[in-house]
């Protein structure tokens, strides 16, 4: 059930005094890069990988084109590279 709501004058802050800049955002880093996968089209075969960004949590990851990941973040895909030699050599030795 909805009650009626006096207001109360001396709790509301005034406006003009509260200043907000216009770029309240920030960037989103990109942190490490879980899954890749190709997806067929009737023409055209598109890589897409599972990109882990910073300050969210694994359930909130996202699908994002392979080609614009690796040309916005290179530094991305040359360490998943230094890993995956990494592990070659191992596997070599063995």
């Amino acid at each position: 059930m909805l009650k009626k709501c006096m207001g109360d004058p001396s709790v509301i802050l005034p406006t003009a005094n509260i200043e907000n800049k216009d770029t309240l955002s920030y960037g989103e880093i990109p942190v490490q890069i879980l899954d890749r996968q190709v997806r067929k089209l009737r023409t055209k075969k598109v890589a897409s990988v599972k990109v882990l960004w910073r300050n969210q949590f694994v359930e909130e990851v996202t699908w994002e084109a392979e080609e614009d990941v690796k040309k916005r973040y290179p530094h991305i895909f040359k360490s998943e590279e230094n890993a995956d030699q990494g592990t070659n050599s191992l596997l070599s030795t063995l």
